[in-house]
């Protein structure tokens, strides 16, 4: 008998062409969805500085921004609004004027192909920074319900595809689904926001989204870090209330979540690499640290072999176009 193993693994690695060949995972273009923060004013673009690279748009740049995303290849934008006056209950979000509407209706001109997720919640809107209505400095489940509600038909009236409620208030995806299906809007699937994490990795979208809070933190509605049972549960109720497709958030800090919520329910994941996840990448990269190119498609890798079938990432313009050119 040989001493060498019959089975030899580096058989199979001698090339790039086998390498593809048997290659397991594979993250597909068709599954990128591309953040965008829409601003109020005309003809303005201005970076993000702790996000290379991202950029506040105002609506007409965000139309021109998705024409670029399409002729790349990319398939999905998710819609972030900061409006242009902001208050307690956080009306922008459910004025039929907003700036999410607008946006819709721009970008759906603009490319008609696109699929136009819109995030549902009020930190943006709100001038304290919270997800909901606060009350003696706690954030009201139940009144902020009845403002997500209308937020999500206000989108869904000006063209959304998806609704994707962020605001982890117990008992959303429920008040959305049933304000949806009486208004006619059976049809619209909701992403929720199932299993969104109290992260520290949120820090730069904040700057973007302009949704720091006033005082305090979210940790008493979003989910605390050390808990992957309590992940399920909450995904388990989104089911029941009827959303769609249920997200993890953040990606890579959460990739046991991932897979436990994928084996557990088959369902449609998505799972959000966040602004921190970004941010580190490109600052490494920026100082010659980190070869960004690789380092963006093994998290992107990681995240799809953990169970994800669709990744919300900031990177998903600069991957469909390397894989373009």
């Amino acid at each position: 008998m040989s001493r060498f193993p019959a089975y030899r693994p580096r058989r199979l690695r001698r090339s790039e062409a086998l390498r593809r060949l048997v290659r397991e995972t594979r993250v597909v273009t068709e599954q990128l969805v591309q953040p965008l923060f829409v601003v109020p004013g005309d003809g303005v673009e201005r970076a993000v500085e702790s996000m290379p690279g991202v950029a506040q748009r105002s609506v007409d740049r965000t139309a021109e921004e998705c024409r670029r995303l399409a002729d790349v290849g990319v398939p999905a934008v998710l819609l972030f609004g900061i409006p242009e006056e902001k208050d307690a209950r956080g009306r922008g979000a459910t004025d039929p004027g907003g700036i999410i509407p607008r946006a819709l209706h721009a970008v759906r001109r603009a490319t008609p192909g696109l699929v136009l997720i819109t995030d549902v919640c009020l930190c943006e809107y709100t001038d304290h920074g919270h997800c909901g209505v606060v009350r003696e400095g706690d954030v009201d489940n139940d009144a902020t319900l009845e403002l997500l509600a209308a937020e999500a038909l206000a989108h869904a009236r000006a063209g959304a595809d998806v609704i994707a409620p962020s605001d982890m208030m117990d008992g959303r995806v429920g008040a959305i689904r049933g304000a949806l299906d009486a208004a006619g809007f059976s049809h619209l699937p909701i992403m929720s926001y199932a299993a969104k994490f109290a992260s520290a990795l949120y820090g730069p979208f904040r700057d973007a989204a302009e949704s720091t809070p006033a005082f305090g933190d979210r940790r008493s509605y979003q989910m605390d870090p050390a808990n992957a049972e309590e992940a399920l549960r909450e995904v388990a109720l989104d089911v029941e209330e009827g959303a769609d497709v249920v997200m993890v958030k953040p990606a890579l800090p959460y990739l046991d979540v991932v897979r436990r919520v994928k084996e557990r329910f088959g369902y449609p994941v998505a799972a959000y690499q966040v602004s921190g996840e970004y941010a580190m990448v490109k600052a490494a990269a920026a100082r010659g640290w980190l070869d960004e190119a690789r380092v963006v498609d093994e998290s992107l890798l990681a995240i799809k072999r953990a169970g994800a079938d669709v990744i919300i990432t900031y990177f998903a313009k600069d991957v469909a176009a390397r894989r373009r050119a």
